[in-house]
């Protein structure tokens, strides 16, 4: 797996887990004090984030840190 491949998973994960706690993207960037277009680019994988903002999303969304970072389907 590569770098894009990993910020793909990890955007798709980010997105399944907004959506199951009926947030937007403009709602989940207040929350967490970051643009919109900063969450949009986390979901679509365009956009890096660091291990410290991945776990204050954990804690926003109220899931596992590894729910977020789980990359297969085994």
């Amino acid at each position: 797996m590569n770098k894009a491949q990993l910020l793909k998973l990890f955007g798709k994960n980010v997105k399944i887990e907004r959506i199951k706690q009926d947030l937007t993207q403009e709602q989940l960037a207040e929350k967490m004090d970051v643009s919109q277009n900063y969450i949009a680019c986390i979901e679509s994988g365009r956009q890096n984030m660091s291990l410290g903002k991945i776990l204050e999303l954990s804690e926003v969304l109220g899931v596992d840190i590894e729910k977020l970072l789980k990359f297969s389907n085994t």
